[in-house]
């Protein structure tokens, strides 16, 4: 058992739109992410799913709405509900969901990315 340095962790890698795991919480995955630009329409039918924005700034697009998640603020997608991150300049993230959960909602995409590769 040790601490987890998110710093450091980010350090290890520059993909983006390619969450890496970095602890596991019964069960569900903790991810950091790189972003930047648009990712895809997607849903995650049964579950939730959280941003935590750790540097950069992140908009959450809804098909009728989008909400703005600043640094050191954090965003819950309820389950079922249709969504696109956007980020402007690069954003780096934790991202909390459901093992189970895929990344792009089952949507083909050149940005799905389902490795779950643990850093």
């Amino acid at each position: 058992m040790e601490a987890i340095n998110l710093k450091q962790k980010l350090g290890l890698f520059k993909e983006q739109w390619s969450p890496k795991i970095i602890a596991n919480v019964d069960e569900n995955h903790i991810y950091l992410a790189k972003l930047e630009g648009e990712f895809i329409w997607h849903t995650h039918d049964d579950q939730d799913e959280m941003f935590l924005v750790i540097a950069g700034r992140l908009r959450i697009d809804f098909r009728d709405s989008h909400v703005w998640v600043e640094e050191d603020e954090l965003f819950v997608v309820p389950k079922g509900v249709e969504h696109k991150p956007y980020a402007p300049e690069e954003t780096s993230v934790l991202i909390i969901e459901n093992a189970g959960t895929e990344h792009t909602g089952g949507i083909d995409s050149p940005l799905r990315k389902e490795n779950h590769e643990r850093i």
